[in-house]
């Protein structure tokens, strides 16, 4: 059998497998899934492309989407510093940041990675990872659901940070 890590540093030590869980560990096993999909796909065989005339406008428009998705996730990344967690779940000594990156958006490590695998998918010409940064997003939606769940309940000010800023994308979405 295999248990996980106790999950409480109070009193109430629980353990469970990791995929029971209570702090979303499967998110996280699907996520490195879903990227490792992503950045695979290309190179599966007998993929329709964009048409000629569109590949190149495409490529470049990949490049640029993929640095912006590049930045955004390295602001998100730098902006929680010690925050950091791959987890739906806030650590016991987390502070709700609303600075910075993310002043503009709540999830921007996740708009980042969302961006920048639609830039990959442009930049590879390639339909079926195309179709993968769609379902990392919505990925992306069902995890940042159930942890702003979590930021609600630890911090009281989250309802109004989540009612003025936007989710993935500043000043998009």
């Amino acid at each position: 059998m295999i248990v996980g890590r106790a999950y409480n540093s109070g009193k109430n030590m629980d353990t469970h497998p990791w995929w029971q869980g209570r702090r979303g560990e499967w998110y996280f096993v699907v996520q490195m899934i879903l990227f490792a999909l992503i950045l695979l796909a290309p190179l599966a065989p007998g993929q329709p492309g964009w048409p000629g005339a569109l590949s190149l406008p495409a490529r470049g428009l990949g490049l640029l989407l993929g640095l912006a998705g590049l930045a955004l996730a390295v602001a998100g990344l730098l902006g929680l510093g010690s925050n950091l967690s791959v987890l739906p779940h806030p650590k016991d000594d987390a502070q709700l940041v609303q600075n910075g990156v993310y002043g503009l958006a709540r999830h921007p490590i996740y708009g980042g990675l969302i961006a920048g695998s639609a830039g990959w998918a442009l930049l590879t010409n390639s339909l079926l990872t195309l179709f993968l940064a769609l379902v990392l997003l919505l990925f992306f939606e069902v995890k940042s659901r159930r942890e702003e769940r979590q930021l609600l309940a630890r911090f009281p000010t989250y309802a109004d940070y989540r009612r003025r800023v936007r989710k993935f994308f500043p000043y998009l979405y």
